[in-house]
């Protein structure tokens, strides 16, 4: 079976109805190199630790070898998929839910903040597939509103958010609340060594994959403006006012993100807001305002960086220099997507002290940022 999966054709045969429905629907012709790689593995049942590219594939890579091998049938919890953020959870659900439809799987989303009784509404209706965060997910456990028994498979999604202090412990509950010879797959866009060995402790004999680079994805420009902190507003306001785009902009604090908000709709600019003590109501109102178009800013903290998917989206904006390499990687991951149109813009408005900094992250990376000028609100070359 594991050669048959290497084959393209075979692959896609090999197939439930359902997902070969949804595939060609989707206008997929092949799979990406993660899903190459890792749907094997996950389908022969073993553990698996997987870096790959931001908007490379990677939710499909489990879902689909999950979808095959899981069983229909049986109304008890089978896979359990475990993410840090509430956006990354609604992502992941919704690419599942998109992916069970004509099937007799049922999913269901547990989230901190989130009505428990509703949450608990939804596990009567006896879902296969749980996607949620630890904190939430290790609750129900505790009270026996959960139950692990017949789960075959966890997934670590941005698995190093998950691995750190915060929620290691959770993480580490979780899967032992499971049967021993269960499976666990992690998946990251960036995987530091010290995450590896976290993850390698708790499985069993895992294979590594790792990813470089991912094909046939929108090539991404890097850019940057350079002016003092206290214009660093004023660049940006001027920015999105001339500009056509749909930007994600990050800002460090939730302070100041909401003095900026304040500041942009006094100039008139529409603009949505989203971090960690957003309301759900609001978050949701917030993506979803952004996703169609009534916002074409969206300012978030970096709890949006980790899977807020907008296929459409042109730029992202870096107001505060992201903290290191990593931070920069996923923030810019989040335009040019696998399956985009066009190609994507990550623009960083730096201070000249910054503007050092960013030229280290460029050398790491192996990517040219490019200095721009801002010239009647449009972006000019510097040396023009």
């Amino acid at each position: 079976m594991n050669n048959k999966l290497q084959d393209e054709k075979a692959f896609f045969s090999l197939m439930h109805p359902f997902l070969q429905r949804i595939w060609k629907r989707s206008n997929f012709t092949e799979r990406t190199a993660i899903q190459r790689e890792a749907i094997p593995l996950i389908f022969d049942g073993k553990d698996v630790i997987a870096e790959s590219p931001t908007g490379s594939g990677k939710t499909l890579a489990y879902l689909l070898p999950l979808l095959q091998i899981m069983e229909e049938n049986s109304k008890n919890v089978q896979v359990v998929i475990l993410a840090s953020s509430h956006e990354l959870v609604m992502q992941i659900h919704q690419e599942l839910q998109k992916w069970t439809e004509g099937s007799e799987f049922w999913s269901a989303s547990l989230i901190g903040g989130a009505s428990m009784k509703r949450q608990l509404e939804k596990l009567k209706k006896r879902p296969q597939f749980i996607v949620g965060t630890p904190g939430r997910i290790f609750e129900l456990i505790k009270q026996k509103k959960l139950k692990m028994h017949e789960v075959k498979t966890i997934v670590l999604d941005e698995g190093d958010q998950l691995l750190v202090p915060e929620h290691k412990n959770e993480i580490q509950s979780i899967i032992k609340s499971t049967l021993s010879d269960r499976q666990v797959v992690l998946f990251s866009a960036t995987l530091p060594q010290n995450i590896e060995d976290e993850a390698k402790s708790f499985m069993n004999n895992p294979k590594i994959i790792k990813i470089q680079e991912a094909k046939n994805q929108p090539n991404v420009e890097h850019v940057y403006v350079v002016c003092e902190q206290r214009d660093k507003i004023d660049v940006l306001r001027k920015m999105i006012r001339t500009e056509e785009l749909k930007a994600l902009v990050f800002v460090k604090e939730i302070g100041n993100l909401s003095v900026l908000a304040e500041k942009l709709q006094y100039k008139g600019s529409c603009v949505g807001v989203l971090h960690s003590d957003t309301k759900k109501q609001d978050r949701e109102n917030a993506i979803k305002g952004f996703r169609s178009g009534i916002y074409p800013i969206l300012l978030a903290t970096d709890v949006a960086a980790r899977g807020l998917d907008i296929s459409d989206l042109t730029h992202v904006i870096n107001l505060d220099l992201p903290k290191d390499v990593t931070q920069y990687v996923h923030r810019a991951g989040r335009t040019g997507r696998l399956g985009s149109a066009s190609a994507g813009t990550v623009i960083s408005i730096v201070t000249p002290y910054e503007a050092r900094l960013l030229a280290k992250y460029g050398r790491k990376l192996g990517i040219i940022i490019l200095k721009k000028e801002l010239h009647k609100g449009k972006l000019i070359d510097a040396r023009e």
